[in-house]
């Protein structure tokens, strides 16, 4: 099919390059030759009048007319994919669809692990695929790589819809039998003990606490430094150490292991989490159907969310 003289097909190999930058991963993943690809290059190159990917050292690098041809290609194909692929009626219980959804390991253990549950039982063909938080989230997202990003308002685009999904606040855990802690916290005895902490990423990204605590001009003597939240309450276990971690996830694990929950010393402002998606996929049907789930089983009084 030709559109002003542009065979379509091309553009689902034009966005493969486009992000890949490179003709033999293009090739793998259009299942094409490498002098296939390259003919097709060929073709673009001569289309738009431009190189679109030129050599540089042993790197291939987008032109400028390149770059800027990046989100309206993924936005006219994701448009194509929800507009004229997707069924406008759909039987849920019948639905094959594969979600990937990008949400951190805390997301995963309080509210996933039992929307995955529960989803199964209504729509056992639906599939999901679980997306850890990196440097590269917000591209992912603007690409249309994930159908849903859940994360921190501050971490939301704003150029694509969102919608909140619970508000979380912070605790600190202590070990049960850690004496030297009472039921309320002094910013002192804080600041003195050993603390669990996490960072994120090469960039080491710190925690909310770690951040709000430089607001207040402290700093904390930091012993463990992990790179998920899940283990922040499991390394405080049998040690005079203490971790400040989502509400929820610490109430999780008192359920199981030996913790004690007390108040931060501080007043550390409430967190959103919010869900986002890419525009195209506003009107998506089976999108729709799992953010209304996402949203009544966070509100649900049973729910670790609503804990």
């Amino acid at each position: 099919m030709r559109f002003k003289h542009l065979d379509l097909n091309l553009l689902v190999a034009l966005d493969v390059m486009l992000e890949e930058q490179n003709i033999t991963r293009a090739a793998a993943r259009l299942h094409m030759t490498q002098s296939a690809t390259s003919g097709v290059l060929g073709r673009l190159r001569t289309y738009f009048e431009d190189d679109l990917l030129v050599q540089v050292g042993r790197k291939m690098m987008l032109t400028p007319l390149a770059r800027e041809l990046e989100i309206p290609v993924r936005e006219v194909l994701l448009k194509i994919q929800t507009s004229i692929t997707a069924k406008p009626v759909f039987d849920i219980a019948e639905s094959k669809r594969h979600f990937r959804i990008m949400a951190s390991d805390y997301l995963i253990s309080v509210l996933f692990a039992e929307v995955i549950r529960e989803i199964n039982q209504q729509a056992p063909l639906i599939t999901f695929e679980l997306v850890s938080p990196g440097e590269t989230a917000m591209e992912m997202l603007m690409r249309g790589e994930v159908d849903l990003m859940i994360a921190p308002d501050h971490f939301i685009p704003k150029e694509h819809p969102s919608q909140i999904l619970f508000d979380e606040q912070h605790v600190c855990v202590v070990c049960n039998d850690n004496r030297s802690v009472g039921e309320k916290l002094t910013l002192e005895q804080y600041l003195e003990m050993g603390h669990v902490s996490v960072v994120f990423g090469r960039n080491r990204t710190p925690g909310i606490e770690e951040w709000f605590m430089a607001e207040y001009g402290c700093k904390r003597r930091i012993e463990v430094i992990t790179h998920d939240f899940n283990t922040l309450p499991q390394l405080v276990v049998g040690t005079k150490r203490i971790a400040t971690v989502h509400s929820r996830l610490a109430h999780l694990y008192a359920r199981n292991l030996p913790l004690r929950i007390v108040p931060p010393p501080v007043s550390l402002p409430t967190m959103q989490e919010y869900m986002s998606w890419h525009r195209s996929l506003d009107r998506d049907p089976v999108l729709a159907w799992l953010r209304t789930t996402l949203v009544e089983m966070a509100s649900r009084p049973t729910s670790p969310i609503a804990a």
